[in-house]
């Protein structure tokens, strides 16, 4: 009772002050529920004022779910775990009843005097599930282990019910005659238990709702239909049977049609939010028994159940766009399942790739903002160190997403295995041999060097990560779009993963086939591979140093070799011959020695001092000097020379610039950003690696139009996966490119093409990116250093692009996506982009990464560079 009125106090106090309050009380309230607090100590409650307590808090949550809806999350998780509470007799029935049962059914002594007692002056939660054993003792015809076994199945151990402070020692024992009565009684006492303590048990939730006095009066004003009177009714009905999976589809029509009430409830919103939880629940109670009897190579029953779960869990999630999306787009592929069909299989697949990025995503948002405060809370509050490690996992496990978790876990292979995919993903193909080193994630051995070949299995990758050198191969469950000079996989079953990280500090051999990676232990037939790996790695490949050519801003027209790096000269180069029908944005560039002719102006002579003494203290090997490197060049300042070169040129180039004071100044942050990039981590330790001289690196700027495209690619023209040089690999996305060259989560949609035959692609895999970025006509600054394209230095991606005006995230909608539905129009759109990257290709005479973009079906050619 205190407990729940100091919740109320600190509730009304924290409700206006962020999510962290509220958070907190639901913390505090989870260790309570599950055992971890004493319910009471030396103080006799009357079950009202528990029941009075519980009101009032639950009363003030409601106004909270009203009032700020971006905590009504917050507010379920916390009502799931709290009963209903009630004022007037609700909690004096508790009290009363008690006494009825006892004289009814001849039990005034023993276990039932004890429970009486318990009643009486400290009534919890715990009563329900003692109330239950008792009506399975009685109903299996006094069976005593029935009664045992339904209270530890809850948690309940003799010790639990010997610490209360009116003790329960006894055992139950009954006359023989009083079955009837007392499973009566029971019954009926087990419901006004079930009103104060269990606010999401489904019969309680829907008696309350449904009840003479309330029930009609919220219909009628939250505008329900009458339907859900009825489905509920089913539903009491159906919890009774055996048979699920009318039940699972019950309780999900339910929950639609209480949903608009829930979203703007007009009274009793507890009553609404309360029996929304329970339906939830049950569902969950539900699924998770038809899980056990599910055959999961049979996609068609599959197929149903997933459909079931993602409807259930967009009614339960709050900022549930992505999700809705996802469902969407499972409805498409339900409706196009055919039997042993890849491309099925393959669709299939990227909408389950993404649901589980969804589903990883929100969980490390739960780890995030939940599991600080169980820490915090947890150790003051004295709960085990077990309790609180797990706590937030026992929420995220608690949730309407743990079983879609496992649905999707459980079809991926078979999925994989109609779609001929095998466990493994290889993104960058090479034969390696190598000793096992296991890491948590690949960015915390970025700068180690390893004297020996290694194999690096990382739980983690993001695509943001240098390879260490020394290593030959990445092996990780993660799921990205990143292509390496070395072997670079992704496996999709854990118990391989597991094999293979018990090998670590042994050799293994990895072979890449078409059909995935062969793996095997290390011998003697490898030396050759070992070999090769080793020799691979880059020695001193020395980069030269560039000096100023007199301007700020050049045009295209006047780009050399040793003005702009080859990013900015390839660009030129293009332009002057491929044919019209491939597209060139217009450009200029930021020369060469631009960045170190500014720092040297007597406007930046502090910045300039101060940028030489962190270059002191890294060179000594304090790397922790970058990020203070590039926030000091964030600081300097531009001559007025730059800002009129750089509005004549673009306005010459017809580049969509304003010139004005806000364009200037988004202009000159985003050129620094691109200057500062040298200094990265990612760019500095690949330097070293490569044993190149970082400060004779040189930082062009090349200057382009943003193509506000409808997607933008990648084309290989030499396939890095299976090696082939006759297949052309293309990886496309929606909206902006750097969701596909930069980490963001997913795989992009890809596709070979035969040089021989353009104009048959072939879809390898869909896409699975949660998001696409869409910019307004803008400007993009693209790094171009003098580094970046050396032989045996894959320097491309080091360094940052910006573009001026920062780019809109959208969460992507695949369910209509022309890409995937209009085979005509992927046919002619992949074609052409193929065709695009063979004539390039052909110009160069040897392979090429080209990047690209799709605008009104036009082709645009953005960037062109030697394949490494």
């Amino acid at each position: 009772m205190h407990r729940f009125n100091i919740a109320t106090e600190l509730t009304e106090r924290c409700k206006d002050e962020g999510e962290g309050g509220c958070i907190g009380i639901m913390v505090w309230m989870r260790f309570m529920a599950t055992r971890h607090l004493t319910w009471n100590k030396n103080y006799n409650v009357k079950p009202r004022e528990i029941s009075e307590a519980l009101e009032r808090f639950t009363n003030l949550m409601e106004k909270i779910y009203l009032q700020q809806p971006n905590k009504r999350e917050i507010v379920r998780l916390t009502m799931a775990l709290v009963g209903r509470g009630g004022q007037g007799d609700v909690g004096q029935r508790i009290r009363d009843e008690i006494l009825v049962i006892q004289r009814n059914n001849h039990c005034k002594s023993g276990m039932m005097e004890e429970w009486h007692q318990k009643l009486h002056n400290n009534s919890s939660a715990d009563d329900v599930i003692i109330c239950e054993a008792l009506l399975n003792y009685v109903r299996s015809d006094f069976r005593i282990d029935a009664y045992w076994q339904t209270l530890q199945t809850n948690g309940l151990t003799k010790e639990r019910l010997a610490s209360y402070d009116r003790p329960i020692v006894s055992e139950p024992r009954f006359r023989s005659d009083s079955k009837e009565g007392l499973i009566r009684d029971l019954t009926m006492y087990l419901k006004t238990l079930k009103a104060v303590h269990s606010g999401a048990d489904l019969e309680s939730a829907i008696d309350t709702f449904l009840s003479p006095s309330k029930g009609h009066h919220v219909f009628a004003v939250n505008g329900l239909s009458p339907k859900l009177q009825d489905l509920l009714n089913l539903v009491k009905r159906l919890v009774r049977e055996e048979n699920t999976e009318p039940l699972i589809e019950k309780l999900v029509d339910a929950r639609i049609q209480l949903h608009p009430a829930l979203r703007a409830p007009r009274t009793r919103a507890k009553d609404l939010l309360f029996l929304d939880i329970a339906l939830e629940s049950c569902f969950k109670t539900t699924i998770e028994k038809r899980l056990i009897s599910l055959n999961f190579n049979n996609p068609p029953e599959i197929i149903y159940v997933i459909c079931v779960v993602l409807e259930n869990l967009c009614l339960s999630i709050v900022n549930n766009e992505e999700i809705i999306f996802c469902t969407k787009d499972w409805y498409r592929v339900s409706e196009a399942y055919r039997p042993h069909d890849v491309q099925w299989a393959l669709q299939t697949k990227a909408v389950l790739d993404r649901l589980q990025l969804v589903l990883a995503d929100r969980c490390q948002h739960y780890f995030t903002i939940i599991q600080p405060t169980a820490k915090y809370l947890g150790q003051l509050l004295r709960v085990d160190k077990h309790g609180i490690d797990v706590f937030t996992e026992e929420v995220i496990r608690a949730g309407p997403g743990a079983v879609l978790s496992t649905l999707v876990n459980r079809f991926d292979p078979s999925l994989r295995k109609i779609a001929n995919l095998g466990c493994w993903q290889v993104i960058s193909s090479a034969d390696a041999y190598g000793f096992v080193v296991c890491v948590n994630e690949l960015i915390v051995v970025q700068n180690k060097f390893y004297s020996k070949p290694t194999v690096i299995i990382a739980s983690k990758v993001t695509g943001e990560e240098e390879i260490p050198a020394g290593v030959v191969a990445v092996l990780t469950p993660s799921m990205i779009d990143v292509l390496s000079h070395i072997c670079f996989a992704t496996c999709f079953d854990q118990n391989v993963l597991s094999n293979l990280k018990s090998k670590e500090g042994r050799a293994i051999s990895i072979h890449t086939k078409s059909t995935g990676l062969v793996i095997s232990d290390g011998n003697n037939s490898d030396v050759s591979v070992r070999h090769i790996f080793i020799s691979s790695v880059p020695r001193g490949v020395i980069s030269k140093g560039k000096k100023f050519c007199g301007h700020y801003v050049i045009s295209s027209k006047e780009f050399t070799d040793e003005r702009v790096g080859s990013k900015s000269y390839n660009i030129k180069f293009l332009r002057e011959r491929v044919p019209s029908w491939i597209k060139i944005p217009t450009s200029a560039a930021l020369p060469f020695g631009t960045f170190e002719n500014i720092l040297s102006d007597d406007s930046n002579k502090d910045v300039a001092r101060r940028i030489s003494v962190l270059k002191d203290s890294l060179n000594r090997g304090d790397l922790t000097k970058l990020k203070s490197i590039q926030e000091a060049i964030l600081q300097m300042s531009a001559p007025m020379a730059l800002r009129n070169e750089l509005i004549t040129k673009l306005r010459s180039e017809r580049m969509p610039y304003l010139g004005d004071e806000s364009g200037w100044n988004r202009s000159w942050v985003a050129i620094k950003k691109v200057w500062a990039s040298k200094w990265n981590d990612r760019a500095y330790v690949s330097c070293k690696k490569n044993k190149l001289d970082h400060d004779a690196v040189c930082m062009a700027v090349l200057i382009q139009e943003v193509i506000c495209g409808d997607y933008a690619f990648v084309i290989h023209t030499n396939n890095p996966v299976s090696g082939d040089s006759s297949e052309i690999y293309t990886e496309i996305v929606k909206g902006l490119g750097e969701t596909l060259v930069g980490a963001y989560p997913g795989r992009a949609m890809s596709f070979i093409t035969k040089k021989t035959n353009l104009k048959s692609p072939t879809v390898i895999s869909y896409p699975s990116k949660r998001i696409g970025l869409y910019s307004k006509p803008s400007i993009i600054f693209r790094s171009d250093s003098n580094n970046e394209d050396l032989e045996g230095n894959a320097g491309a991606g080091l360094y940052d692009s910006v573009i001026m005006d920062e780019a809109e995230e959208v969460v992507v909608d695949y369910s209509r996506e022309p890409l995937i539905m209009d085979k005509s129009f992927q046919v002619r759109l992949f074609s052409a982009i193929a065709e695009a990257g063979n004539v390039i290709e052909s110009i160069y005479g040897c392979p090429q990464d080209i990047e690209g973009v799709v605008k009104g079906g036009h082709i645009y050619i953005v960037q062109a560079r030697p394949q490494v």
